[in-house]
């Protein structure tokens, strides 16, 4: 693979508000390299074209040339991983239209917020491979709703057995570890008590698939991370790159206890009085330590990148809205038939530079080609899919998050061969 340079040019920012004024001194280039080429996450699949989360979602991701493939996972109420975004099945399977299951709904509080619905920790695997997946956003993706009903929800070991079969990686996803493992309860009011994390790994290894090369392990929190590297990898004998990925980290428009602004993990532990610095080590030693109210934005400040690098992780999953500031324009404006609900600032936020200094991947999620999802750059033109991945390998993202991973490929070799 050529060697490639990557020059980042990068403005600190505060919110999502205009770029500084050119009065300001310019930002100085922050240079970096890498030696191989950027990847191209197939998010939940071809999600963009398939209903995600489905063997031909991720059958298809291949096809088009996707270099990993990424399955969240929840488990079943006997323990097995299944590929779905939610636990919450109402949204991605016909669940809602069987009789049978009627007596299931409920509501339960996950991470801090109240969902309703019919969860897959109150299903057998045998009674989830009864029902049929379908596309989440039927309305947008009216081509992807045309194959609802045709797929089994999938468990994890297949999907490990079509990504072995076809020499590409996989990028899991432990969905709600604190939920799973502590605070969650079944339909019964019995304690779930499975360890998502510890079941990764066994699966994983059980397979054969340990390449560390070919799998990165994500969560959205840092707790379930550090024992993963901690305990949970060692024991096992195996290396595995880990993934934090990173909410809502605008300080401007972060709620806490929203689910998406803060990690969840520190606001049960801080809560449930936990000793922090025995869980976090010296991140809890960030300003104004951890506790119930600390959110994204603190911890990607360049001291707590360099700690997570130090520590556990290989790299960091950014929100892309946070990553490259965008402003709402209401009412959207049309370009060329297409309607663009927001305008990038020009800014780029300085978690970047940060990252890629400590020595972090940085992949941030996602881009989708459905003109809801789009961006006017900052002089007005419009972007693409496929622009807008070239401008976040251009500034030094080492991979992306898709929904149609034949735009991501397409703007990788466009990127490669410095087109």
């Amino acid at each position: 693979m050529p060697r490639i340079t990557l020059l980042l040019v990068v403005a600190a920012v505060s919110g999502c508000g205009a770029p500084p004024p050119r009065t300001q001194p310019e930002p100085e280039p922050v240079v970096m390299t890498a030696t191989a080429a950027p990847i191209v996450i197939a998010h939940r699949g071809a999600s963009g074209y398939r209903p995600e989360h489905t063997l031909a979602a991720y059958e298809l991701a291949i096809e088009q040339g996707a270099d990993f493939i990424e399955p969240d996972l929840v488990p079943t109420a006997d323990g097995v991983l299944v590929a779905r975004h939610e636990n919450e099945l109402g949204g991605s399977t016909d669940v809602a239209s069987r009789p049978a299951f009627a007596d299931r709904r409920t509501t339960k509080r996950i991470d801090g917020v109240e969902v309703t619905g019919w969860f897959s920790e109150d299903f057998t695997l045998a009674e989830i491979r009864t029902l049929r997946a379908r596309e989440p956003l039927p309305e947008l993706r009216r081509d992807s709703a045309a194959f609802d009903g045709e797929s089994l929800v999938p468990t994890f070991d297949e999907v490990i057995a079509l990504a072995a079969a076809h020499g590409v990686g996989i990028y899991p996803e432990t969905k709600h570890p604190t939920y799973f493992r502590v605070e969650g309860r079944r339909l019964d009011g019995t304690p779930i008590g499975i360890d998502t994390s510890q079941a990764l790994v066994d699966r994983l290894r059980a397979a054969g698939f340990t390449d560390p090369r070919r799998v990165f392990i994500q969560s959205f929190e840092i707790a379930n991370l550090l024992d993963l590297s901690r305990r949970i990898l060692p024991t096992a004998g195996i290396e595995l790159p880990l993934v934090q990925l990173i909410g809502n980290a605008d300080p401007a428009n972060a709620r806490a206890g929203d689910g998406f602004s803060q990690p969840y993990d520190v606001v049960f532990h801080a809560r449930r009085g936990d000793d922090l610095g025995l869980l976090y080590g010296e991140l809890d030693q960030i300003a104004g330590g951890l506790d119930d109210a600390t959110g994204w934005a603190a911890l990607v400040e360049p001291g707590p990148l360099s700690w997570m690098a130090r520590n556990y992780a290989a790299g960091i999953g950014p929100w892309k809205v946070n990553l490259l500031p965008r402003v709402a324009l209401d009412p959207p404006r049309t370009v060329d038939g297409r309607a663009y609900a927001a305008r990038l600032t020009g800014a780029v936020h300085p978690m970047l530079v940060a990252a890629r200094a400590a020595g972090l991947d940085v992949h941030p999620y996602t881009v989708r080609a459905e003109d809801r999802y789009l961006a006017l750059d900052a002089d007005g033109t419009p972007m693409d899919a496929r622009a807008e991945v070239l401008r976040l390998f251009g500034l030094g993202a080492t991979g992306v998050f898709i929904d149609h991973p034949d735009l991501g490929v397409a703007a990788k070799q466009a990127f490669i061969k410095g087109d």
